[in-house]
């Protein structure tokens, strides 16, 4: 990529008919060629064209007939205002005859075809039919007519791969071959090769096709209009790009909501499947928060908008799965890397078939089991389709399924490497447990300045009000149950991990765990006492300290989430996964939880630096590590292992930007089917690689032993494209 500051203006399209690297190249070419572009970048797999602006001014019309040029068409795919923009620029799916029919070059095919069975008909009649019915010049010119008709795209494409891309595509691989067997008098094999070719690009294109359109389904989720909510609280229906945040919206029952928002009247059940996976709907009243895209089961909500359409959830969603289907798997490159060098492999090797056995050896040229036809067979398997599209469509399907069950998935080569995952780190306060841990002890240990009867409290409320960490929720929670008198804190500073520090009204105080005061402030022996016993009892102790005196003690408690402990157990049931929990929790309440949900290993009194240096240790003793956090404060984690995965990004933007991979809903369920998948992906994948290649080589020998026509050939390097993407596309299921 070119340098990021000269782009003011950035653009993608949706390519139709883009299916393979070779028509990838011819679109690249085509469009760097348009003035005031700085870069374009194109990806056979999602079918995408990305431009670079240096200003701001998109010469729409010239890329087009750039693209056109090539030999396909587009249509904008985001501009983030059009309602074609908000839906990915992603067509309803099509059937095959509709696909077909829309295409000027699937129609020749069907032309061509139809010539060739007339020339087939007329040939077989003249075999079974004494003397014969028509003389052989007029078979002759039905294939040839069939052969002029279909091999014009055939040609087209190829006179764009040698001008444009500079390559030796498999469009001028079938011409030559075709030029080759009419110059040896095979008409009909000719115009079958031409017939079979057009017929298998076109049913490769659906299939890619139909397997790229797989995200029409998330997109379709969202209503395209919403129910306004006008001063009176008259309603009208407005498209739902109308909607600005702060306007409320009515929500029926049995309606998918609309927008983004939070209910501000009514009580309902939504099914909120869609966006996070959960199984059960979920209870929504006034103040909870809803997502554009769910289904309102019971009530009607009046819900004020709380996003742009555009910038939704679901949105958010969408633009990630979209952009995560261009970022490529290791092994997804390797293989394009490898279809680079295949392709002008096998045409030297074929150049070498045709040559030497009749130079050296002085066996037969020409002919129809001369070493000419053989070099023409094996030209028409040198094409890398089915090598290059194995791979892609089987990672797009997988991750649009994943998104589909409330799994975002980032790029191709997070599943893959989280199907190589051995080992599973877990942060413990929000993640394993319930994240909302409770203040379920509270002892006056020392004496309160200016005669306060009680100031730990409302010392510590004063600092963690400026603290996103689940136990600050909790003591903020305890002072508003117990109304303690609001206090102001200033020049506050967190203490690494351990806690938290400030000015309160003129006094200095410091809110820190057990751990923290132990190694740094002195206090008195009963305290440890005490904390020692909280502690043991698998609580979370916090002391709060004003000048020089710690005053008062907290006991903190998180109870388990539901689901850890099934999903310990599946991890460990399915693939033998080694669990670990990270925490920066004492040991005691760490242990006790680990107990309660079942993983292998606890590592308590860990610093945000000690996380990193733990997954580093995992990864050097068992392989690979994945990490599960909440996305924020775990962000420096996630980034260190192998795959981070974030749960929670339904309501939390910073997760779905700093994980790998993201749980939409704020729970562990979804873990054990995303690895299942990851493994399932990655097996179907190596048998597309596997069957692709085995194909090819056998064809190959066939060929070279004289035992191939040259239909056998396209027969079996179209079929094998073909099945490698129906196979890859079981993933979306």
């Amino acid at each position: 990529m070119p340098n990021g500051a000269s782009r003011t203006t950035k653009q993608t399209f949706h390519v139709q008919g883009l299916h393979c690297i070779d028509c990838a190249d011819r679109v690249r070419a085509a469009v760097s060629q348009v003035h005031g572009l700085s870069e374009a970048e194109v990806d056979h797999a999602t079918g995408t064209l990305t431009v670079y602006l240096d200003t701001p001014d998109l010469p729409v019309a010239q890329i087009a007939q750039a693209v056109r040029t090539a030999g396909y068409r587009l249509s904008p795919e985001t501009t983030g205002e059009s309602e074609a923009a908000h839906h990915g620029g992603i067509a309803p799916p099509l059937g095959f005859l509709q696909y077909a029919l829309r295409d000027w070059e699937t129609r020749l095919t069907a032309t061509a075809g139809l010539l060739a069975l007339v020339g087939l008909a007329l040939a077989l009649a003249n075999l079974l039919v004494a003397p014969p019915l028509v003389p052989a010049w007029a078979q002759v010119a039905v294939f040839a007519a069939a052969i002029g008709v279909g091999g014009w795209p055939i040609a087209r494409h190829a006179y764009q791969e040698l001008w444009l891309s500079k390559s030796l595509g498999i469009n001028v691989l079938v011409v030559v071959a075709v030029i080759g067997a009419t110059i040896l008098g095979e008409w009909a094999e000719a115009a079958i090769v031409v017939v079979l070719f057009s017929l298998g690009e076109a049913l490769e294109g659906y299939a890619t096709e139909r397997a790229r359109q797989a995200l029409s389904g998330l997109l379709s989720l969202a209503p395209p209009t919403a129910l306004k909510m006008g001063a009176n609280s008259e309603t009208s229906e407005v498209p739902v790009e109308n909607i600005e945040i702060g306007d409320r919206v009515l929500v029926r029952p049995g309606d998918r909501i609309s927008v983004d928002g939070i209910v501000q009247a009514g009580q309902s059940a939504v099914d909120q499947s869609p966006i996070t996976g959960e199984s059960m709907p979920v209870e929504k009243g006034p103040g909870d928060e809803v997502y554009a895209g769910t289904i309102n089961s019971s009530g009607a909500l009046e819900v004020q908008a709380t996003h742009l359409a555009a910038d939704n959830t679901l949105s958010r969603m969408v633009k990630l799965v979209q952009e995560a289907q261009s970022r490529q798997a290791p092994v997804q490159r390797f293989i394009d890397r490898f279809a680079r060098v295949y392709t002008p492999s096998v045409a030297a090797v074929a150049l070498l078939v045709a040559s030497l056995p009749p130079l050296l050896l002085g066996q037969p040229f020409w002919g129809e089991h001369g070493w000419l036809m053989r070099a023409l067979q094996m030209l028409v398997i040198a094409c890398p389709c089915a090598l290059v599209i194995s791979t892609p469509v089987s990672l797009v399907s997988a991750m649009t399924h994943a998104a589909s069950r409330g799994v975002l998935i980032k790029g191709g080569r997070y599943l893959e490497a989280l199907s190589r995952v051995r080992v599973f780190a877990f942060d413990k306060t929000g993640t394993l447990t319930e994240g909302r841990p409770v203040v379920s002890d509270v002892v006056q240990v020392g004496r309160c300045p200016g005669g306060l009867e009680q100031c730990g409290l409302p010392y510590a409320a004063a600092l963690e009000a400026q603290s996103t960490h689940p136990v600050a929720r909790a003591v903020l929670a305890e002072a508003e149950a117990r109304r303690v008198p609001t206090m102001r804190a200033e020049d506050v500073a967190e203490l690494g991990g351990r806690g938290i520090r400030g000015s309160v009204d003129g006094v200095r105080v410091t809110v820190a765990s057990h751990a923290h005061f132990d190694e740094r402030i002195p206090h008195h022996t009963s305290v440890c006492d005490l904390a020692s016993t909280l502690t043991e009892s698998g609580k979370t102790v916090i002391l709060v300290q004003h000048d020089d005196e710690v005053c008062t003690l907290f006991g903190v408690t998180d109870m388990p989430r539901p689901s850890s402990k099934g999903v310990i157990a599946a991890l460990r049931a399915d693939g033998g996964i080694h669990t670990v929990m990270l925490t920066g929790d004492n040991a005691p309440a760490a242990a006790a939880i680990a107990k309660l949900v079942g993983v292998d290993e606890v590592r308590a009194e860990l610093l945000p630096e000690d996380k990193l240096a733990a997954i580093s240790a995992l990864s050097a003793e068992h392989g690979p590590v994945a990490m599960v956090g909440d996305g924020v404060n775990d962000a420096p984690a996630l980034a260190r292992a192998d795959v981070g995965i974030a749960m929670g990004g339904a309501g939390s933007a910073r997760a779905m930007e700093t994980a790998d991979i993201v749980l939409m809903g704020d729970d562990l369920e979804q873990l054990p089917f995303i690895v299942g998948l990851s493994r399932r992906t990655r097996a179907v994948v190596t048998a597309n690689i596997v069957f692709a290649l085995a194909v090819k080589a056998v064809i190959f020998a066939l060929a070279a032993a004289g035992l191939a026509s040259m239909w056998l050939a396209v027969v079996a390097d179209v079929g094998t494209s073909v099945a490698v993407i129906l196979n890859g596309m079981r993933l979306r299921k």
